[in-house]
């Protein structure tokens, strides 16, 4: 998850690494301000706040890098990029460079990590709004303003941007399997031919039967940071079906949203009105739907399903002029679809505290 170890593990067992680092040969950073490097020609090695805040590194409070956690990972501070804000003018494209020839000159007026560029490009600017990726994993994040709460809950604490010097601070959690238990189900196991056909597959039984499926095929994060568990099924009877098991494994990414949204509640003393939505398991409308009465709130769909280049587009263009505040980018978004709860409450719970019977046989997989 975090680049600080990694750039330790580099140092201590490439060969002259340390010593290039320490005599200020040697650069590290993350994707952006590798980036901006190749594109300015070499001249600015920057990075901003938000992917500085996933190095391990970096103070987000004070927004520099921590003295005292670069001595305790080993990392000479030399080697690390400057911290800068999310939208500003950092450079222009340099002149010469292969497959951009016809961008030199062109500003460099954007930066922000995936999931934060998101969160923006998704509108939630206001503190209490919180959007969902469905992508292989699933990326949660909730806008807590100026506010960087500190988790108790196994959330990760990050700066979400930083617009005309007001920082926006975000809790976030993981979930490491969600669209990749849909190609489970195609590509190990054969219950379905398509990603398409999950949902409607699902539909064909009126429930789960009873069985219920914790995707951990590579372990849990959030909130639970388990990487000794694993997938786990139960409640299977002679009259479980293919359709009951599809059924289970797309419920199953549904709790594990409902996981990580009760825990960013529990920290931030704030509830959620609505989730934003987005990635490649979103386009389910049967999951969607089940997503909503799952967490008895409304569940929000956007047409522009790419939330992310929107995002850094938008910081892009406010630096700019383009734009003159984030508050047009509430304007600039539309939904496609919003689903609203339709299950009774207490049937909805009763689901949801029969996966954590299921949960705990997995987090128990390495003592059994």
């Amino acid at each position: 998850y975090f680049s600080g170890t990694k750039i330790r593990w580099m140092l201590d067992h490439v060969p002259g690494a340390r010593q290039r680092a320490e005599r200020g040969e040697l650069r590290a950073g993350t994707v952006d301000s590798w980036l901006i490097w190749n594109l300015t020609g070499g001249r600015e090695h920057i990075s901003d706040y938000s992917n500085c805040s996933r190095t391990m590194l970096f103070d987000i409070d004070r927004l520099r890098w921590d003295e005292d956690l670069c001595r305790v990972l080993k990392v000479p501070m030399l080697m690390l990029p400057a911290p800068v804000p999310s939208s500003a003018e950092y450079g222009r494209v340099a002149p010469g460079i292969k497959g951009v020839e016809a961008l030199a000159g062109v500003p460099i007026c954007g930066s922000a990590g995936d999931q934060a560029a998101a969160l923006l490009g998704q509108g939630c600017i206001r503190p209490g709004e919180g959007k969902n990726t469905y992508g292989t994993g699933c990326f949660t994040l909730m806008n807590t303003g100026s506010r960087s709460v500190r988790s108790i809950s196994g959330m990760l604490t990050s700066v979400a941007w930083c617009l005309n010097g007001s920082i926006t601070y975000a809790l976030e959690g993981s979930v490491f399997n969600a669209g990749s238990a849909i190609q489970w189900l195609r590509d190990e196991m054969g219950l379905i031919s398509s990603a398409a056909e999950s949902g409607p597959t699902a539909e064909t039984v009126p429930d789960n039967g009873g069985v219920y499926m914790v995707p951990a095929f590579t372990g849990l994060g959030a909130p639970h940071w388990d990487m000794y568990a694993r997938g786990t099924i139960v409640g299977i009877t002679r009259g479980t079906t293919r359709a009951h098991i599809v059924r289970a494994a797309m419920e199953g990414i549904a709790y594990e949203v409902r996981d990580l949204l009760d825990a960013m509640e529990l920290d931030s003393g704030t509830r959620l009105p609505a989730l934003r939505v987005d990635g490649g398991a979103s386009v389910s409308d049967f999951l969607m739907q089940f997503q909503a009465d799952i967490l008895h709130r409304p569940i929000d769909r956007p047409a522009m399903v790419e939330t992310t280049a929107f995002g850094a587009a938008f910081l892009a263009g406010l630096a700019a002029g383009v734009w003159s505040s984030p508050e047009e980018i509430r304007g600039l978004r539309r939904s496609e679809g919003v689903f609203e709860p339709q299950m009774d409450a207490e049937r909805a719970d009763g689901y949801y505290r029969q996966w954590q019977r299921a949960l705990q046989r997995a987090l128990k997989w390495e003592q059994n």
